[in-house]
């Protein structure tokens, strides 16, 4: 049985197995997918743009005439060397032209399967996880330390330089989906310009502003209690791949400064003082300031120790990190409306 961690996929991939003849690279995030087969696919031929080593064919397609992908792959190159097959995501099932290559793999090429997300249950999946001849490579949204590395290797090689507290801020602006990352951090690179470094004046300028929005908005719905409004936030965060581990910690940020602030209060100072403190956009001020009245130290204590369990629940096993982290964000909001302030 051949089933890897999530944390693991990158190292896997790079050394793979000779037995491995068939790949399944599944996920939430389809641009780590995408790249992830992408990558593979240029290690497993010789000229990743020559159509006779490295054949595409289209998932719906494979789907619709399961044989399509067992003939391919049982074809002999007409010009030998290393040949690749890269199948393209498809709603529909390939449990049927999935078997024949695991019971007998190919010989002469390796076969890519790209797949969306895919839960424990599902047949493919299984089938993969279970066969001594495949690998099954999950991708889930990059949490902020693989963030950190793609920040470094792409200004690095921009000739660039940023020093971690910028570093910091951008990653926590951009999402879980690592194409769209990319592209953030490709557009910031181009408004630098000439600059030697990155600044926080050029990421403000650039990068973010509506994942800003939202992930502020999902916030303040979570300690106003606004179930509505958290439902569409998270709708949203979730839809743009949002990495559930980065969307935990800018709440447990926030709760331990609403925390630090009430815990001001109780010492004398007003609410409008301890708000003014938090250096926040003018717009969130009015719902800080109903949050720290709202809430005691009690009940923010209580939800800073939920989202820390919550955060290391996601970090351990991120197959269930988009349930937990949303099982725990409903939970403090229905906090927040049987009122923060209690026993």
């Amino acid at each position: 049985m051949v089933a890897i961690k999530a944390h693991e996929a990158d190292r896997a991939l790079t050394k793979l197995d000779p037995a491995w003849r068939l790949i399944l690279i599944y996920g939430p995030d389809s641009g780590l997918v995408s790249e992830r087969a992408t990558a593979l696919a240029r290690a497993s031929v010789d000229d990743i743009n020559d159509a006779f080593q490295l054949i595409r064919m289209d998932g719906d397609d494979v789907a619709a005439d399961p044989l399509k992908l067992v003939d391919e792959a049982n074809t002999i190159g007409l010009f030998g060397g290393r040949r690749a097959i890269r199948v393209s995501p498809t709603s529909k099932l390939l449990l049927a032209a999935v078997e024949p290559l695991l019971s007998t793999p190919s010989q002469d090429a390796i076969v890519i399967v790209e797949a969306g997300d895919l839960q424990r249950a599902n047949p493919l999946r299984q089938a993969c996880e279970k066969a001594r001849t495949a690998l099954a490579v999950p991708c889930y949204g990059d949490a902020a330390r693989d963030l950190g590395s793609i920040i470094d290797e792409m200004v690095r090689a921009a000739g660039k330089s940023i020093d971690r507290t910028t570093r910091e801020q951008l990653t926590g602006l951009l999402g879980g989906d690592r194409q769209t990352s990319r592209r953030e951090i490709e557009k910031l690179l181009l408004y630098v310009g000439e600059d030697p470094a990155i600044t926080e004046a050029h990421i403000e300028a650039v990068v973010g502003d509506t994942a800003q929005r939202e992930q502020a908005a999902l916030v303040d719905a979570v300690f106003s209690g606004r179930l509505a409004v958290l439902d569409l936030a998270l709708s949203k965060l979730s839809s743009e791949g949002l990495d559930p581990g980065v969307m935990l910690g800018g709440l447990l940020r926030h709760a331990l400064t609403l925390l630090k602030a009430r815990q001001s209060v109780d010492g004398g100072r007003s609410a409008r003082d301890a708000v003014s403190a938090m250096r926040l956009p003018f717009p969130r001020m009015a719902a800080a300031e109903a949050a720290i009245n709202a809430w005691s130290v009690q009940k923010l204590t209580e939800a800073v120790g939920i989202l820390g369990t919550a955060t290391l629940a996601v970090r351990r096993d991120g197959e269930l990190a988009r349930p937990t982290a949303a099982r725990t964000l409903w939970t403090l909001a229905r906090l927040a409306q049987s009122g923060g302030r209690g026993s």
